[in-house]
């Protein structure tokens, strides 16, 4: 399916927030206006969304990269033109000292001098649309990377949110995939750039002189060799710290910035500041392992360098003063030498990205590689519109896979019925909405609709036939229409006001500067925790679900707000199947029946009237709320 336009305009946003400086100030609007003109269309991309996990291979550089290996394929044949041409230098020098100079053909000379700064013009050219070319491809193979990642994470369930920490998911979609970005667009291609260069360098230097070449590469290559593989043995587990670290880091900070509320309330900043620069300490601790290892290998590698140079200069001096070595030679030989150090020195530099690249490379394909824990089925069928029968047999249910929360639930609603469930704390009422609703799955018997098991169906359909309101309402950052129409996009705005007034909100919302366009702050912060529970209630009214889930959906509701909600819900919840988790028995007795669940197990069920009538646990909660209210 594609994306619409933006959730609201930004300068709106801004202003409502009642933000310095809304808007564009008005000296400007004509250079916006300028550059709006000039920008180019961008349709809307196409996206393909799947519920089930691709079948792709482990995520790797090479997987990553195999499909896009024709245009690699060209970005490599730009490189090999390149790096041909930028060494062509030392051995027209070379041609011009001894077939110019030393000759005195002052027109071979300037031949030679042309030819060079040819070869330099073609090779700036060159590099300036390799650049080019591998910037474009990066960034698409980024656009591309992060839309599969976040794709993958809609595609989890929730058990895998409340395992993971939400700093830690944010490392992955953002410095995990900066660092793989880094290795991509600057770290391969001038890996490619260097390592040529150095095969290039490497056959001239034999071909010029193999005498020196073979003192020079027995001298230096085993030593540079073995203090790479120490490097990189070190480098591995100090950059994997480091990734793992920066996920603690970012959690740590998510936390404290979701938390900041009861931080400020419960005077915990000085703690927290002392927490904090204990985890960007540990952080700091394992970029210190990795930059220690740097220190030694980057170093040694130039000493190698300059000794290797001063050897053949001594030697290949000699030759020369014995008449076994043309000057010009020499000279050439130096220079491809010191050449020849560079893309070394290079590539130790570069191997540090690829490190933390791979470091990165195998943080994603962990992730890449976690199933939801609530898959869909591959022979999963769409859920025909229902009437909203509800069946539990036999279910059990447990969150870590051991201690047991539910206990052998059996459970039947007729379409249509609204039952409340009852309960202590740590009962299982919540978790019974949680199953019905299919954010999890029991690990005994099954969970239908219709006559349907839910894991038959794919999640989409039963989604767009039910309803979840939780206890906690979450609200986008975006306007009040935005939000209220959430589940339905398309819905049009006298839709939208038909919901607020059967919710009890159109009064406030009409008072607001912009009606339904008023932009609601992130999270709703900007409202009560009534208001944002009243706008969750008329987003699942314009929903129209046939069956509605009210996980303590009025529990953070004022008596006069909650005198509304009921209103609300006796027109909400007719004609629909719903289930409601509350406390508050006001809404408890409208429903046509009640489940009393204690120690994760049904104890009691019937009518309010049967149940009070029975002289069991409701009664006595009945009773005890009774007396809280003074009746």
């Amino acid at each position: 399916m594609g994306f619409g336009p933006p959730m609201f305009n930004t300068a709106t946003a801004a202003r409502d927030a009642g933000l310095p400086h809304a808007g564009v100030p008005g000296h400007l609007q004509d250079r916006v206006d300028a550059v709006l003109e000039r920008e180019p269309e961008h349709p809307a991309p196409v996206i393909e969304f799947s519920q089930q996990m691709p079948h792709d291979p482990p995520f790797s550089l090479r997987s990553f990269l195999l499909p896009h290996r024709w245009q690699l394929l060209a970005a490599l044949g730009l490189v090999v033109i390149e790096t041909v041409l930028l060494q062509a230098g030392p051995l027209l020098t070379r041609l011009g000292i001894d077939k110019g100079v030393r000759a005195g053909k002052t027109d071979v000379l300037v031949v030679m001098a042309s030819i060079y700064v040819a070869s330099v013009i073609v090779a700036t050219l060159t590099s300036w649309m390799r650049i080019l070319y591998t910037g474009l491809l990066g960034e698409r193979l980024m656009n591309e990377l992060r839309v599969r990642v976040f794709s993958h994470l809609q595609r989890q369930s929730l058990e895998f949110y409340t395992r993971e920490k939400a700093g830690v998911i944010m490392t992955r979609m953002t410095s995990d995939i900066e660092a793989l970005a880094q290795l991509f667009q600057e770290g391969l291609i001038s890996f490619a750039v260097q390592g040529l260069t150095l095969v290039v360098i490497t056959t001239v230097l034999i071909v010029l002189n193999p005498f020196l070449a073979i003192i020079t590469l027995l001298l230096v290559v085993p030593v540079t060799l073995l203090l790479s593989e120490w490097f990189r043995r070190r480098s591995d587990t100090a950059y994997l710290q480091v990734r793992d670290r920066i996920g603690e880091v970012l959690s740590d900070l998510s936390e404290s910035l979701a938390g900041v509320r009861v931080i400020t309330a419960l005077n915990r900043r000085r703690h927290n500041v002392i927490h904090h620069t204990n985890v960007v300490g540990a952080h700091k601790v394992a970029n210190l392992d990795a930059v220690r290892a740097t220190s030694i290998y980057t170093p040694g590698t130039e000493a190698i360098s300059v000794i290797g140079q001063a050897m053949v200069l001594l030697i290949g001096g000699r030759m020369v003063l014995d008449g076994d070595l043309e000057i010009g030679e020499l000279t050439a030989y130096l220079l491809y030498l010191g050449a020849f150090f560079a893309p070394i020195q290079s590539l130790t530099q570069l191997y540090n990205g690829y490190q933390q690249g791979q470091a990165a490379v195998v943080k994603l394909r962990d992730l890449l590689l976690t199933e939801p824990a609530v898959p869909e089925a591959p022979d999963a069928v769409d859920l025909p519109p229902i009437e909203g029968s509800i069946d539990l047999d036999g279910v059990s249910f447990s969150y870590n896979g051991s201690d047991r929360v539910l206990h052998d639930i059996d459970l039947h609603l007729a379409a249509g019925e609204t039952l409340a469930i009852v309960g202590p704390t740590g009962g299982g009422k919540s978790t019974v909405a949680k199953l019905i609703s299919r954010f999890y799955d029991p690990d005994e018997g099954s969970v239908r609709i219709d006559g349907h098991d839910l894991r038959t169906v794919t999640l989409s359909s039963l989604r767009e036939q039910l309803g979840v309101v939780p206890q906690e309402a979450f609200l986008f950052a975006g306007s009040v229409r935005d939000n209220v129409s959430f589940a339905r996009p398309d819905a049009t705005d006298d839709e939208v006001w038909d919901a607020l007034r059967q919710t009890g909100m159109a009064d406030l919302v009409e008072s607001m500067p912009n009606g339904i366009d008023t932009v609601v702050h992130e999270r709703g912060s900007s409202l009560s925790a009534g208001e944002r529970q009243l706008l969750a209630l008329a987003r699942a009214f314009l929903a129209r679900p046939r069956v509605l889930v009210l996980d303590e959906a009025t529990s953070n509701l004022d008596l006069q707000s909650e005198a509304r909600i009921e209103r609300a819900l006796d027109v909400l919840l007719e004609g629909r199947t719903a289930v409601i988790i509350a406390h508050r028995l006001a809404t408890v007795m409208r429903a046509d029946r009640i489940a009393v669940v204690e120690g994760g197990r049904i104890i009691e069920v019937g009518s309010h009237d049967e149940l009070v009538a029975a002289g069991g646990h409701y009664a006595e909660m009945h009773q005890t709320w009774m007396t809280a209210i003074g009746e």
